[in-house]
């Protein structure tokens, strides 16, 4: 009996520490611990970077409001023109104003748009709204006069990477300097990818897509997934939310990371955790808007 044990001792006591070391190699993947840990290097070996936009400075001003008769809140754009938000739902697919202190202008019924996931504005009347699922990206009009919007009339963009998956295009945004629309896929990998001729606000533009990727900026990353991207056009800057790592990261104009904030209890004056965070967007005045599953509204500014 004795033998027995000490057999199987020498067996399952290798297989044990190996099962161990591989939980945690794959725990250390998914909640991204080494580009955490090399962030947190980087931040304490060179100075701070005086260009951030300050995330830690930001404070609460609205704090999971309600948003009266919505489900399922997915993404947020603002408006410079109107001076106002979008977001979609993907449950009984709208499209949906809301004011500067979450409350709904309209809503509009999307019909044809699969699982809308995504809005960005582009320029007066023009807004990019993505598929997930398929992977597609549909260039829309909208006006005070719009009822409705239908896939079938819209000029329409698929990428396909990995389509068909529930992890795709969670978030847009766009560079108007640059032309470029960035599409935040959600996981597996997270990555942010490029787009540039779609959506083409001239007509007399050359009808050329291209689609690029920066493979060191997605590998510094250290967030479990991608939720939403909004660009600053004044700095250059990106900031990528993850609803499950709840936190935002700052992105300079080269790609890396230079700043983050939690958005968790504590944290910019928040009284609780925010649950979902699915959409971000900031308008001319730097004030940031936060939306979360199922309904919550958030809006942060500067002291």
């Amino acid at each position: 009996m004795r033998l027995l044990r000490v057999i199987l001792a020498r067996i399952l006591y290798p297989v044990l520490i190996l099962l161990a070391v591989l939980l945690l190699v794959l725990l250390g993947q998914e909640y991204r611990v080494a580009e955490r840990i090399w962030f947190n290097w980087q931040t304490l070996r060179q100075p701070q970077d005086l260009n951030t936009l300050g995330l830690a400075d930001y404070r609460v001003v609205i704090e999971a409001q309600a948003i009266g008769g919505l489900q399922n809140v997915s993404a947020l754009s603002y408006d410079p023109d109107r001076k106002s938000l979008f977001t979609v739902t993907n449950k009984n697919a709208e499209l949906i104003e809301l004011d500067l202190q979450g409350r709904i202008l309209r809503s509009i019924p999307l019909t044809g748009f699969g699982d809308a996931e995504a809005v960005e504005y582009i320029s007066p009347g023009i807004y990019v709204i993505s598929d997930e699922y398929q992977q597609r990206l549909i260039k829309v009009h909208v006006d005070d006069q719009t009822r409705f919007l239908d896939a079938a009339d819209a000029e329409q963009l698929t990428v396909g990477l990995n389509a068909g998956s529930n992890s795709g295009f969670e978030g847009l945004a766009y560079d108007n300097k640059g032309q470029r629309l960035f599409v935040a896929k959600e996981r597996k990998p997270v990555q942010i990818i490029e787009i540039r001729g779609f959506p083409n606000a001239s007509v007399d533009a050359p009808k050329v897509i291209e689609v690029s990727s920066d493979q060191k900026r997605d590998a510094g990353l250290f967030v479990r997934d991608l939720s939403s991207v909004v660009f600053d056009e004044n700095s250059g800057h990106l900031l990528a939310l993850s609803e499950k790592s709840k936190r935002i990261i700052e992105l300079n104009t080269e790609g890396r990371p230079i700043s983050t904030v939690s958005l968790t209890k504590g944290s910019l004056g928040l009284r609780q955790s925010v649950p979902q965070a699915e959409g971000i967007a900031m308008d001319e005045n730097g004030t940031l808007y936060i939306v979360s599953e199922p309904n919550l509204f958030y809006s942060f500014r500067k002291p």
